[in-house]
């Protein structure tokens, strides 16, 4: 059977800022966390404001997405059985989305509890306002939030890309083999920002030829 070739976008896009925080965007890779990060986890956020400027210049739908759980932790569930401490604790100023983003008051923006940008929230409803048909996917941890995320979207039949070098993991290990997973699950998955900032410029050009 013949694999039918896939665009970077597929219909209509929509960046997804997975959980670019103040905790969750250092600049001291040395510095004991409450979550582990890969080395050099800081300096690849550093590409998001770039990217968000891009998807409005060319029209495309920006999500803004924040992790944040109640300080009486009611809400972790089984997020601390692992290697993560409490983090991200409501009214914390590193829980707060980072200024760096530019993110605005009309703005869409959707709290999380729990790793995927689906479950428990009101994604789902505002993907289908929006037309959603491809999903771009910049943030961390590539191998927790950004891939259970990513996952959820294959399985509810969006187009799934995930900008490599604006994704950070838990570890270089785990980055890489999350970012290899994405990819198994659809070919093309993994595109740089660039790549990814020329397809917005194409698809906005093909909209105003009409």
């Amino acid at each position: 059977m013949t694999r039918q070739a896939r665009e970077l976008i597929e219909g209509q896009p929509v960046l997804i800022i997975v959980d670019i925080q103040g905790a969750e965007n250092p600049t001291d890779d040395g510095e004991d966390r409450d979550i582990p990060l890969m080395p050099g986890y800081g300096d690849r956020m550093q590409g998001a404001p770039a990217m968000v400027a891009a998807a409005r210049r060319h029209g495309v739908p920006v999500i803004f997405f924040q992790e944040a759980h109640r300080r009486d932790l009611v809400d972790f569930g089984r997020e601390l059985d692992g290697a993560e401490d409490i983090h991200l604790l409501e009214g914390d100023p590193g829980t707060e989305v980072s200024a760096d983003l530019g993110m605005r008051d009309d703005d869409y923006f959707i709290r999380k509890r729990r790793y995927s940008c689906f479950f428990g929230t009101e994604l789902e409803i505002l993907l289908k306002g929006l037309k959603a048909d491809t999903l771009i996917l910049i943030g961390g941890h590539t191998d927790v939030c950004v891939h259970y995320t990513f996952v959820d979207a294959h399985q509810h039949d969006y187009f799934c890309r995930v900008a490599e070098d604006i994704v950070a993991g838990s570890s270089q290990a785990a980055h890489d083999a999350a970012l290899n997973a994405m990819e198994y699950l659809q070919t093309g998955a993994r595109r740089t920002s660039s790549e990814v900032a020329d397809a917005f410029a194409a698809w906005a050009a093909r909209n105003q030829a009409g």
